[in-house]
């Protein structure tokens, strides 16, 4: 079927360095989907460009194009304020944000991020993860913890639909510096790495005996000490990492292993090592596919606009 024959809405999941966009019918079933490397950073300065590129890629002529992720932040096509955790998930419509289109074009709406601010005080943010949670809710997983893996983590606490905490851990990023760079890139030398499932359970152990800064430093000694081979860091490193972030939810009030299970939205193979770390808890993750909530929130907005 050609999406120009019957494409409504075109979603496109538009984050820093990767675009993914979807053609729509008006019943929200996906008609065909492209993925290119026109990510937000790509595109400074020729977004509308980008965007007709983008749709003719794909075979779409829509009536309107929905958005999330970075292309709504300050280094996007248009800063979109943030939403706070008063507004449920599935009132997100009311709050898109319309860039101007060229005469006879489609509705162009971006989705806003949430940013939300713990008992202390201190703000933290989303943009893009807000979309496939409203799709989990749309998909019947309105309550729980939520983490959506990636190079900032993201940890999502929901109560009716509503987002009640909001925690980011630089693990990804970090798993990616501290390999290449400094004291435990210089201990893990030039070994190739092997994945060691002891070295990432042992990681995932240390990380409850005290704060990260310190915790991460025993990787080094335990391969100067002899505790563990110089291939073996990057296992320990990933575990001591996720491990952390368990640990730190697991405090928080309202997590404990005795509730319903974590949820994670992610492919399985981000999902693999976040199943491992918790099973060495207790713990277990049930997975939501991630393409597939990002695709039943685009259609739950798509039935709530009237273009009319």
């Amino acid at each position: 079927m050609h999406a120009t024959e019957t494409c409504h809405t075109v979603a496109i999941d538009w984050g820093t360095t990767h675009r993914r966009a979807y053609a729509l019918d008006t019943a929200g079933h996906c008609l065909s989907e492209q993925a290119d490397a026109d990510g937000a950073l790509a595109c400074k300065g020729r977004f509308p460009e980008a965007l007709s590129s983008g749709l003719q890629a794909l075979g779409a002529a829509p009536q309107l194009v929905l958005m999330s992720g970075m292309v709504g932040s300050a280094l996007g096509w248009k800063e979109v304020p943030y939403v706070n955790g008063d507004v449920p998930l599935t009132d997100l419509a009311k709050h898109l944000a319309e860039v101007p289109a060229p005469p006879g074009g489609p509705h162009q709406l971006i989705v806003p991020g949430y940013c939300v601010r713990d008992t202390f005080g201190q703000p933290d943010v989303m943009r893009g993860e807000e979309t496939q949670l409203l799709g989990a809710v749309t998909l019947g997983h309105a309550s729980g913890w939520f983490v959506l893996p990636g190079t900032h983590s993201k940890w999502v606490q929901l109560q009716k639909g509503k987002v009640r905490q909001l925690r980011t851990y630089m693990t990804g990023e970090l798993f990616n510096l501290l390999g290449q760079h400094g004291t435990l890139a210089a201990a893990s030398g030039a070994h190739a790495q092997n994945w060691d499932a002891t070295s990432f359970a042992e990681g995932v152990k240390a990380a409850a005996n005290g704060a990260l800064s310190r915790t991460l430093f025993g990787a080094r000694a335990r391969v100067v000490c002899g505790d563990m081979l110089a291939s073996q860091t990057k296992a320990y490193l990933s575990g001591l990492l996720i491990g952390t972030e368990l640990h730190d939810v697991l405090r928080s009030a309202g997590a404990s292993g005795d509730n319903a299970p974590f949820k994670l939205i992610g492919s399985p193979e981000l999902a693999t090592h976040y199943e491992a770390a918790a099973a060495l808890l207790g713990l277990r993750f049930e997975v939501l596919d991630a393409r597939a909530a990002f695709v039943s929130a685009m259609a739950f907005l798509q039935s709530q606009l009237d273009l009319a």
